[in-house]
């Protein structure tokens, strides 16, 4: 039997297919069943739609390439970093932005380690408050506004994935993001990460 099989790439190939195929049913299926990993810590809620707005300028300037949103359960990283991540505080993300690169510091604690004047001065030129750090500048961030009729629909989307945004959040999320620069958004954002589980230590 062992010959046919070596002897036939396509019969090895469906094997090797149904074999990493129910060793992954293995892994998923019974995380996906566990209310901890799916349930929201206590006290999680949504981020704001002007976070929302910094989440999706977080992503689209890639900062998610060089930072990282996920302290594991080591040592070393919970003594730099602090808590290590929860599954139950990152369920409203839609996607994960956990990473694996660590060019700059992992960020999934940052929120209100620094001030927004640090942010800002850090944003314009990382260098003024970092004088190692190989982060560009985004000047341009402080240039332009965010589209507040765009707001509401991204909101919505994600009630529909699950997120639990009211009919009231989303009615009023244009008029929380009018007049906001992207700046303003990001560090809305960056100073809402990892505060949760801070608040509770």
């Amino acid at each position: 039997m062992n010959g046919f099989i070596e002897r036939n790439i396509g019969v090895m190939m469906l094997l090797i297919v149904i074999g990493i195929s129910f060793g992954g049913m293995v892994e998923i299926i019974p995380l996906m069943s566990q209310r901890v990993v799916t349930e929201p810590i206590e006290g999680l809620e949504p981020l704001s739609a002007l976070q929302l707005e910094g989440r999706d300028i977080y992503i689209r300037e890639g900062c998610n390439v060089c930072h990282s949103q996920m302290i594991r359960p080591l040592r070393a990283e919970v003594e730099r970093y602090g808590h290590y991540t929860v599954a139950g505080e990152l369920v409203y993300n839609h996607p994960f932005l956990w990473g694996s690169k660590r060019t700059g510091p992992d960020l999934a604690r940052v929120g209100e380690l620094y001030s927004d004047e640090w942010h800002r001065a850090h944003l314009l030129d990382p260098r003024s408050v970092v004088p190692e750090s190989n982060m560009p500048d985004f000047p341009w961030l402080f240039e332009t506004g965010i589209d507040p009729t765009v707001t509401p629909l991204k909101l919505k989307a994600l009630q529909t994935l699950g997120v639990p945004y009211s009919d009231e959040q989303i009615a009023t999320a244009a008029d929380s993001v009018a007049g906001k620069t992207e700046a303003d958004a990001l560090i809305a954002y960056l100073q809402q990460l990892g505060t949760i589980l801070k608040e509770r230590r």
